[in-house]
């Protein structure tokens, strides 16, 4: 069946299938190398065509950027990195700098052909003539390929080329648009039948506050309720958010990250949204936006928080609406993206300032996470260094063990900058280790800002020990009651025995902030 092609259209299924066809079909063995290459791209074109047409409800010929679009998006499903630049009118011209055949097409310049022939099938079947003109080509040893297509004859007619012609009756319709049957008759209509394997992104959770994360983004993996993550920086929220795509119907669908707070505030609208040829000054071609790129699947927002208020406006209308224009647009594009947003500032404080539109935030907390600091959950430090080394050994071919020493060193340190300073810290003392043990964790000098903790005994006087030690055991201590209590300040002095203005006098010379301990997920 033609209607689960596009969707299980990927690298993978497309390799196996060209090699299964060129091997097995008789129809393809009486053919020598190119043109047998050839024939394979121009029975995948029709059937690709289809079945991109289904997937976005085109019908009729398409247009010359909407002719574009699908074939770009097509090569780029089975694994090139294709995109448009410009050129003549009545003539396509993109650029790739990825073969979806690898470093194979260099040895088998051949397999070009297919690229020709996928394009060509493609634009003559919508125009009823393509030339597919390769100007420079990754096979002959370019960084890149450059390919034209024209439309018109007599405009590509001092060009060399592959040629394709469909025919196109009278009143400008191609018949074979209202023939299914007749353009789904070929091999490459089995792709269902190869199955992208599902894929979870590994979490380590042995700590009672993981193990409930995870069991709920099971639970809600299956909705398309917006999702907000709160967290530290390197607590690991983007791979909360895979894990629940992964899980999720959408995880054929694309996954896409995007950090807000990297995007120049004048190009956040464009990057999110697109824009139209000419919308503003050096707009020389369509755009397509974060929204469109990722149809169907789930978009991630890291650093909500940093959106300019006019942006979180028009994210509040494609959340409600399921709509939204390209800049410089006037015509409404429908989208269907979930949207996982993260951030580790105080959203409600922000709201309170006006930083923060109160409309918008709860829009997207319609389900919230919060991932505590590693500090926190002190079950998963060991596991989690075991797992990260266990990479870092396939990566590096070089194996070590950690010490007791090492070991130490992991449970005393505050871990400011969470697992991602973790990984940091054990791949810079992997490297730097001298045998099959870690004896020791290069760790950097911690600035004052960090928290106290207990690091390197040998080199301490005594009172400088007892002082560490205290503040160790008293940060432990309020964390403990402070997560245990849901942050109520109250609750906790009371549990301790002391006055509130002395809670919050520890808290702010250990520099906890109780907010982190008031979400629920």
């Amino acid at each position: 069946m033609v209607e689960k092609i596009y969707t299980n259209l990927n690298p993978l299924s497309f390799l196996q299938t060209f090699i299964s066809l060129g091997l097995s079909s008789r129809e393809y063995s009486k053919l020598d190398t190119t043109r047998k290459v050839e024939q394979l791209g121009l029975d995948a074109a029709c059937c690709f065509e289809t079945a991109y047409r289904q997937e976005f409800n085109l019908t009729g010929i398409l247009d010359c950027d909407k002719c574009a679009e699908m074939i770009i998006e097509i090569k780029n499903k089975i694994g090139g990195n294709f995109s448009r630049t410009s050129s003549l009118p009545e003539t396509i011209r993109v650029i790739n700098t990825r073969c979806p055949f690898g470093d194979a097409v260099k040895q088998t310049p051949e397999l070009c052909k297919m690229t020709s022939s996928v394009f060509g099938g493609i634009v003559a079947r919508n125009f009823g003539y393509a030339k597919v003109v390769l100007n420079r080509r990754i096979a002959a040893g370019d960084s890149t390929c450059d390919i034209q297509i024209f439309m018109n004859r007599s405009d590509g007619i001092n060009y060399i080329g592959d040629e394709y012609d469909w025919q196109i009756n009278n009143n400008g319709k191609n018949q074979d648009f209202q023939n299914k049957n007749k353009i789904i008759e070929n091999g490459w209509c089995v792709l269902e039948d190869i199955d992208e394997k599902r894929i979870v992104p590994d979490i380590i959770a042995n700590s009672h506050q993981m193990k409930d994360i995870l069991k709920m983004a099971k639970k809600v993996a299956s909705s398309s309720s917006t999702v907000l993550i709160v967290g530290e920086t390197g607590v690991g929220k983007e791979i909360v958010a895979k894990v629940i795509h992964s899980l999720s119907p959408r995880w054929k669908k694309p996954f896409t990250g995007v950090n807000c707070g990297a995007i120049p505030e004048n190009l956040v609208e464009s990057t999110l949204f697109g824009h139209e040829r000419g919308a503003f000054t050096g707009a020389y071609e369509v755009h397509h936006g974060y929204f469109e790129r990722t149809e169907g699947g789930t978009l991630f927002l890291d650093e909500i928080d940093s959106l300019p208020l006019s942006t979180q406006v028009k994210l509040l209308r494609v959340l409600q609406e399921k709509e939204f224009e390209r800049v410089g647009g006037k015509h409404s594009i429908s989208c269907d993206v979930r949207i996982i947003s993260a951030t580790n500032a105080n959203l409600e404080k922000l709201v309170l300032i006006d930083k923060f539109r109160r409309d918008f935030y709860y829009r997207i907390n319609v389900i919230s996470f919060h991932i505590p600091p590693l500090r926190q959950r002190q079950e998963d430090i060991l596991p989690l260094s075991e797992y990260i080394l266990g990479k870092l050994e396939i990566k590096y071919g070089v194996k070590a063990a950690l010490s007791h020493e090492a070991i130490n060193q992991l449970y005393a340190y505050n871990w400011p900058g969470n697992v991602r300073e973790l990984e940091n810290i054990l791949e810079r003392s992997l490297l730097l280790s001298n045998d099959d043990k870690i004896s020791n964790l290069s760790i950097s000098t911690m600035t004052a800002e960090d928290k106290p903790t207990i690091n390197d005994y040998a080199n301490l006087k005594l009172r400088t020990i007892k002082k560490q030690a205290s503040s160790a055991a008293e940060l432990s201590v309020l964390e403990k009651t402070l997560t245990e209590f849901n942050g109520n300040i109250s609750k906790v002095a009371k549990s301790l025995g002391i006055s509130t203005r002395a809670i919050y006098k520890k808290l702010n010379m250990l520099k906890i902030d109780p907010e982190g301990f008031r979400h629920k997920i």
